[in-house]
C-alpha cells in the first residue's frame, strides 16, 4: 500500500510548457455572474483566477472587479442582496459545510457576522429582502433537524420553522411578506412539498403532490414573481412524469399549467418585468432556451449553440445571458446581443474531442451513455468508465477536464446516464430504491458489454471509477463484479453504507433513509446488500481511494473501515488523504489528484 497526505505543490512550468490536460484545470474559469435585482450593474461570481475558487465583485457600469474571499480551501456558496449592498457568503472550515453566514459590502471592507445569533449549522437554503435588512435563512443539525429562522437586522433571530425530517428556504416574496419553503414532513426526501408562510409563521397556503397518490410526485419552488403584491409563485412539479413549470397564485390557490410540449425536464425563472419566463430545456445530455409569454402562450426559442446550459439569467434590457459549453468548447459565459459577457484574462483553455450518443438496451430500458475517445483512435482501447455522482445528476455535452485528461492520454471514456440520473423521466430517476447500487450496477454493466462487442474497449484494460456517487458505484462494482474491471479509482466514496449513514450529514440521512426505506437498524438486509464493505473480500483488482479528511457527505471514518479490510489480506491498493471536505477548490490540489489517478492507472495497466 501507499499513503500520501497534504496539498501539491505550486506549479513552476510556464503555462505554454504544460500538457494540454493540466492546462485545462488551470485556464481561469468564471460562473454564471448572479446580478442584484434593485442595483443590475451590480454582480457576483466565481472564479479560480488566483488557483483556487473565491467570490468576485464586479460592477458593469465600471468594469471594476474585486476579489472577495480568500481562504485557503476556497470559497463558492455566496449571495448578493437584492439591493446591491451586501455580498453574503457562507464560511465553513476546510470543506466541512458546517459554519456561518458573513457579509461584507459590495465595495469592499471588512467582514462582519449576517446573523448574530445563530450558531454553527450546514446551510439549508437563504432568501434575502430587498431592503437588505431581512433574510430568511435555513439551518440544519444533527441535534435539531431543519430549522428556518427570520433573522432582521438590529434584532435577534426567531424561529420561523422547524422539523425532524429535511426542509429548506425557497424564495422570499418580492413585498417580503410571504416566505416559500420546501419540505419533506412525510419522510420522503426526494420528493418535497411546498408551504407559504407569513414572517410571524402563520401559514397561507400549502401544496404537496404526495398526498393521496399512488405515485411518488415532488415539487420545488423556482421564485416569486418580480413585483410588489404579486402572489404567483413559480413552481416545478412532476405530475406528467418529468418536471415542469406552472405558476401557482398562493393567495387564491389557482394554478396554472403551463403544458410546454417539451420532452424533457424543463425549468425556467421570471423575466424581470414578470411578463414572461426564460425557460431551460434539458433533453438526452443537452439544453436549449426558450422565451413563453404570458400575454399570448406563445413559446420562442432563444438561439444557442448545441451543448449544455449550465445556467441562464435575464437581464433588465431582455437579453439572456447563459454560462454555455459542449465536450469539446470549454465554457463561456454568452449573450444573446452576441457579447461575451466576462471572459477572464490570460491564459486559454485548449478543447477536446466531441462525445458521440450510444443507447443501449439495459435491464430497466434504454440507457444513454456518452463516448468519448482520442482522435483518429481504432479499438479495442484501454477505456474508462467515469460514472457521475448524485445520484440525482447527469452527465451531459459540457466540457469536463478530468475525461478530456484520460483521452489525452489514450483512453476512450464512457459515461453512463444510469437508472438514478436526472434527465430523462422522473421513473428513471426514482427507479433504485432499496436496491440501490445494485440497479446502477445493472446498467452499467449493460454498457460495458456493448462496450467491449462493439470493439472500443479492450476488456482487460477497462477501469471503473467516479467521485462521491460515483465513487460508491466504483468500489461497490470492483466487489459486485470483480471480473469485469482491471482496476478501480474512487474518489470521496461511500465504502462502508453503516457507518456513513451514521458519521453523514442529517440532511443525507434523510436521503438514504428515503432510497433504502429506512434506517440501518431497520431494514439492515438492504444496507447489507448495499455497502461495498460487505464484497470488499472478493475485489480483485487494485484499488485507489482519494479522500477529504473534513467530508461531510462521504465521511473518512467508513473509509478507513473498508482500507482497513484491504489492508488486512494485502490487497493491492492506494490511499491519498488530503485537508478538504467534499472535493477541493484549489486548483493545484485537483491537478495532484488528477496525476495521482493518471499514474495509478499507468502502473497497474499493461
Amino acid at each position: 500500500m501507499t499513503e500520501s497526505n497534504g496539498s501539491a505543490a505550486p506549479a513552476s512550468e510556464r503555462y505554454e510548457e504544460m500538457p494540454d490536460w493540466e492546462r485545462r484545470f488551470r485556464a481561469p474559469r468564471v460562473s454564471l455572474p448572479d446580478w442584484a435585482e434593485d442595483a443590475p450593474d451590480h454582480a457576483l461570481f466565481v472564479s479560480n483566477a488566483t488557483g483556487t475558487y473565491e467570490l468576485y465583485a464586479w460592477n458593469r457600469a465600471t468594469g471594476e472587479q474585486r476579489q472577495v474571499t480568500d481562504r485557503a480551501n476556497g470559497t463558492t456558496d455566496g449571495v448578493l442582496s437584492p439591493d446591491g449592498a451586501w455580498i453574503w457568503w457562507f464560511d465553513d472550515k476546510d470543506g466541512d459545510e458546517f459554519g456561518v453566514w458573513r457579509r461584507q459590502p459590495f465595495t469592499g471592507g471588512e467582514n462582519e457576522p449576517a446573523t448574530p445569533g445563530l450558531d454553527p449549522s450546514y446551510p439549508a437554503g437563504l432568501a434575502l429582502s430587498r431592503d437588505g435588512r431581512t433574510a430568511v435563512v435555513g439551518r440544519s443539525t444533527d441535534e435539531d433537524g431543519t430549522t428556518i429562522h427570520v433573522s432582521r437586522t438590529g434584532e435577534p433571530p426567531f424561529e420561523l420553522y422547524r422539523h425532524r425530517e429535511s426542509a429548506g428556504v425557497g424564495d422570499l416574496s418580492h413585498d417580503g411578506a410571504l416566505i416559500a419553503i420546501e419540505h419533506t414532513e412525510h419522510g420522503d426526501a426526494m420528493h418535497s412539498a411546498l408551504r407559504v408562510l407569513r414572517p410571524d409563521g402563520s401559514k397561507v397556503a400549502e401544496l404537496d403532490d404526495t398526498k393521496g397518490g399512488t405515485e411518488e410526485l415532488g415539487l420545488e419552488v423556482l421564485g416569486f414573481a418580480p413585483v410588489d403584491g404579486d402572489t404567483r409563485l413559480l413552481i416545478g412539479h412532476q405530475r406528467r412524469g418529468r418536471w415542469e413549470p406552472l405558476v401557482w397564485d398562493v393567495a387564491t390557490g389557482a394554478e396554472t399549467d403551463l403544458a410546454l410540449d417539451l420532452p424533457g425536464d424543463v425549468s425556467a425563472e421570471w423575466y424581470p418585468d414578470g411578463s414572461g419566463l426564460l425557460v431551460v430545456h434539458g433533453f438526452e445530455a443537452r439544453s436549449e432556451m426558450f422565451r413563453y409569454d404570458f400575454a399570448d402562450g406563445a413559446l420562442v426559442k432563444v438561439e444557442t449553440p448545441p451543448g449544455t446550459v449550465s445556467g441562464a439569467t435575464a437581464r433588465p434590457d431582455g437579453s439572456v445571458e447563459y454560462l454555455w459549453s459542449s465536450a469539446a468548447q470549454p465554457p463561456v459565459v454568452r449573450s444573446t446581443s452576441g457579447e461575451v459577457v466576462l471572459d477572464p484574462p490570460g491564459m486559454k483553455s485548449p478543447g477536446s474531442v466531441p462525445v458521440r450518443d450510444v443507447w443501449v438496451e439495459g435491464p430497466g430500458g434504454r440507457i444513454h451513455a456518452l463516448v468519448q475517445k482520442p482522435a483518429g483512435a481504432t479499438g479495442p482501447l484501454p477505456t474508462v468508465f467515469d460514472i457521475h455522482g448524485g445520484p440525482t445528476w447527469h452527465d451531459s455535452d459540457a466540457f469536463a477536464a478530468a475525461p478530456a485528461a484520460w483521452v489525452d492520454h489514450g483512453y476512450a471514456v464512457v459515461r453512463v446516464n444510469y437508472r438514478g440520473s436526472t434527465g430523462y423521466g422522473r421513473a428513471w430517476t426514482d427507479a433504485l430504491k432499496h436496491r440501490v447500487g445494485l440497479i446502477e450496477l445493472e446498467d452499467i454493466e449493460a454498457v460495458r458489454q456493448w462496450a467491449v462487442s462493439s470493439g472500443l474497449a479492450d476488456p482487460a484494460r477497462l477501469i471503473l471509477t467516479g467521485g462521491s456517487w460515483g465513487g460508491y458505484l466504483t468500489l461497490l462494482g470492483l466487489g459486485v463484479q470483480p471480473d469485469a474491471w482491471a482496476l478501480g479509482i474512487a474518489a470521496v466514496p461511500v465504502a462502508d453504507y453503516v457507518t456513513a449513514y451514521h458519521d453523514e450529514m442529517e440532511a443525507l440521512k434523510a436521503m438514504d433513509r428515503t432510497l433504502m426505506g429506512g434506517t440501518p437498524e431497520e431494514v439492515p438486509d438492504r444496507f447489507e446488500a448495499s455497502s461495498p464493505l460487505t464484497y470488499v473480500d472478493k475485489v480483485r483488482s487494485p484499488v485507489y481511494i482519494s479522500a477529504g479528511v473534513n467530508d461531510p457527505r462521504c465521511p473518512i471514518r467508513q473509509i478507513d473501515n473498508y482500507v482497513r479490510r484491504l489492508e488486512a489480506r494485502s490487497a493491492p491498493h492506494e490511499v491519498y488523504r488530503y485537508d478538504a471536505g467534499h472535493g477541493s477548490l484549489v486548483v493545484d490540489e485537483r491537478i495532484k489528484q488528477v496525476r495521482l489517478e493518471l499514474e495509478f492507472a499507468e502502473r497497474h495497466l499493461d
